[in-house]
């Protein structure tokens, strides 16, 4: 059996790369969740599971993606190397699962979470 190309175009949507995105973040040391990317009275509002993609946009053309995550993360950790690993996590899956260029990825800590 060998394989042929198929014809046609393959569109992943930007939903499905906010998906992915989200899943590569909580797998990040450092970060404890996605956050609403309006912030209430000072208080950042921590996601649920369910609703992580309401803490990524992803926004560009089918060639290039940009990704703006909005996070909250652990007290006591370096928060420019913590964000940092975050970006190049979440680059690395949305290059290498959804098979799209990255432009740039843009981390906005919207608040810190002390563990006791």
């Amino acid at each position: 059996m060998t394989d042929r190309p198929v014809a046609g175009t393959i569109r992943i949507s930007d939903d499905v790369l906010a998906d992915l995105a989200g899943y590569a973040a909580l797998q990040t040391f450092g970060v404890v969740g996605m956050a609403s990317p309006t912030v209430r009275d000072g208080v950042a509002q921590l996601l649920s599971r369910e609703r992580l993609r309401k803490g990524i946009r992803v926004s560009g053309d089918d060639v290039e993606k940009r990704v703006d995550l909005y996070v909250v993360l652990e007290h006591g950790t370096s928060l420019a190397e913590v964000a940092r690993n975050l970006a190049d996590s979440v680059r690395y899956a949305l290059e290498t699962y959804g098979s799209v260029r990255v432009s740039e990825v843009e981390v906005h800590v919207q608040g810190i979470k002390v563990h006791k």
